[in-house]
């Protein structure tokens, strides 16, 4: 493959800028790899490029994610036909033009996700895509009836249809299965010979900055402690296991959470840029956990 595929879609908590800490827990060979949170995917596409596994398997709560992953797997040609009409359009209009263009398309994917139209996935996908490119920050967040609701972000000139990239993605896809559900669907798959990334939805820092839902499902406290479980069961199995997650100690340094769930996995706080924040003053360097039974290569 000629052309480096990068993730599609820009996602709030992207690994993008992280990755090289995280290559550092990479184990030597990987034979199985396992993301059950995949999100933007910027982790799986590196592991399958550098590491090239034999069975890969991702998943995400996020159904229409999923279905855009499916869409660049087995209709990429289809999906890029329609993303260049749209990014034709975008162009020729002018930029409130294309404010009512955005607000149109919200709808018609809105009416879509709601009434659960198997039959217009490939459309799904494409307004999937268009949003994510023309919404603010590339925030994907639904209100309570699990509707997309973030505004348009004015963008003049968003790269819409990306298709070099679109089909490094789908030949990358081939061999990957996809799952859309609970990350313990990913159970029966994990064994001695897995690698399994997990980064889930982040414990909020502060009660103000828990806004954004990328699903109408929301991820308490309880949540974590129930993931903690998961991945104490799946390291008891010999899987090799990364997780990251936000460090409550930036706002609270007495706050133990996650020293305490994860107290017999190794513990590493790195720097990390926060990209999506609606002031701009409030994005900049944090620290992040990286929660692993891998000791790092370097």
């Amino acid at each position: 493959m000629s052309q480096i595929a990068h993730p599609f879609v820009k996602w709030a908590g992207g690994k993008t800028q992280l990755l090289p800490e995280i290559r550092k827990h990479y184990p030597q060979q990987i034979k199985k790899y396992c993301e059950p949170f995949v999100g933007g995917g910027a982790v799986l596409f590196d592991v399958h490029q550098k590491c090239h596994p034999e069975e890969v398997l991702i998943n995400d709560v996020n159904t229409e994610l999923i279905n855009t992953y499916s869409q660049i797997k087995n209709n990429c040609n289809l999906l890029i036909e329609r993303l260049s009409e749209i990014q034709n359009k975008y162009k020729s209009q002018t930029l409130e033009e294309n404010k009512i263009f955005f607000y149109e398309k919200r709808n018609r994917y809105n009416e879509l996700k709601i009434n659960e139209n198997y039959t217009e996935n490939l459309e799904k996908a494409a307004l999937f895509i268009f949003l994510n490119k023309t919404c603010f920050n590339g925030l994907y967040r639904v209100n309570k009836k699990g509707e997309f609701n973030v505004p348009f972000n004015n963008a003049k000139n968003p790269l819409i249809c990306d298709e070099e990239n679109l089909k490094a993605c789908s030949e990358l896809l081939q061999n990957v299965q996809m799952k859309a559900g609970d990350y313990s669907d990913c159970k029966n798959f994990i064994d001695s010979e897995t690698f399994v990334y997990l980064d889930p939805p982040y414990r909020p820092l502060t009660q103000t900055s828990a806004f954004t839902s990328y699903s109408e499902n929301q991820f308490s406290d309880k949540e974590q402690i129930e993931l903690g479980k998961f991945i104490t069961e799946i390291s008891n199995k010999e899987a090799k296991v990364l997780a990251s997650n936000s460090d409550p100690k930036n706002t609270n340094k007495e706050d133990d959470f996650f020293d305490n769930l994860y107290s017999n996995f190794e513990i590493e706080r790195i720097s990390a840029s926060r990209m999506i924040n609606s002031n701009a003053k409030k994005r900049g360097a944090i620290s992040e956990l990286l929660i692993s039974n891998i000791a790092s290569v370097f």
